[in-house]
């Protein structure tokens, strides 16, 4: 005797079935997909928030700005998209086309220039 996956009621019928009717199918299909697609979601919306608040602070394609300020409106340096490293080894990390440089206590923030994908 088979039980279903949703559910778990008696399943009859075919011995290859998994589910008892078409809404436990389904219903256990948007489960296992909205729990997959959660990580994605949730790292999508960091990033998108983290270029906001980089785009938002750097005005003139160079600038500084204090962690503290960043992080209390949301930013998360553990989220960013790719990274550049200057001649003198700094690496900036970048979401999208802001960067930024960690500097202790503030960050040195940048705008991704045609030169850096050389």
């Amino acid at each position: 005797m088979k039980l279903c996956l949703y559910c778990s009621s008696k399943i009859t019928g075919r011995s290859d079935k998994k589910y008892c009717s078409i809404y436990c199918k389904s219903a256990y299909q948007y489960e296992k997909n909205k729990l997959e697609e959660n990580l994605y979601y949730t790292i999508d919306k960091q990033l998108k928030r983290n270029r906001k608040l980089l785009k938002a602070y750097n005005k003139s394609g160079f600038s500084t700005v204090r962690k503290n300020k960043l992080k209390e409106e949301g930013f998360n340096s553990t989220y960013f998209t790719h990274y550049w490293k200057n001649k003198k080894k700094d690496v900036y990390l970048f979401c999208y086309e802001y960067g930024f440089l960690d500097k202790g206590e503030k960050y040195v923030l940048i705008k991704w220039q045609e030169y850096m994908g050389k």
